[in-house]
């Protein structure tokens, strides 16, 4: 494999990492203020990122790669309505978009097809991940100012389920 798409993919799994503890936190906010279903939405996505990571850790590892695991950096954002985790998970999620671009794009120049067929997941699972932030945004928008409303999307958002990624390394 590629050094610099070795490298990219040993960041990104630190990257990931972050991922999970940036929506635990997101997870903490929301059950702080009795909103269960947006804390489950997020400990369920924290469980996605994850899951991420471990994809990222064992197809390194399927390919005579190192993986070295940095420090995970704690999250430092302030929240200061129900509406700021939406927003700020959906420019994380664009964020995240970009680095999967960029290995991607790594793997392309170097002609490393195998990594590309396993980044074409992760570039269809961006696309979801972004819809999906960008609908809780919506939904937010549309019901988030009436409390009925808004106990009926905390609802919704409870019933979510965590379901494993399917992607055969």
């Amino acid at each position: 494999m590629d050094a610099k798409v070795s490298a990219l993919l040993n960041t990104q799994i630190n990257k990931e990492l972050y991922s999970a503890y940036l929506y635990l936190d997101m997870a903490n906010f929301y059950q702080s203020k009795g909103l269960d279903g947006f804390s489950n939405w997020f400990e369920i996505q924290a469980q996605e990122e994850r899951d991420h990571a471990m994809l990222m850790y064992k197809y390194l590892h399927n390919n005579g790669e190192t993986v070295t695991l940095e420090a995970i950096d704690k999250p430092g954002l302030t929240y200061n309505d129900l509406m700021d985790p939406l927003t700020e998970a959906l420019k994380h999620e664009k964020y995240v978009t970009s680095l999967i671009h960029t290995i991607y794009l790594a793997a392309k120049e170097a002609d490393d097809f195998r990594t590309m067929q396993f980044l074409d997941w992760f570039v269809k699972e961006q696309g979801e991940e972004e819809q999906n932030a960008s609908d809780n945004i919506n939904k937010m928008t549309l019901f988030g100012s009436d409390a009925r409303a808004l106990y009926m999307l905390n609802q919704e958002l409870a019933a979510r389920v965590y379901s494993a990624p399917s992607l055969v390394l």
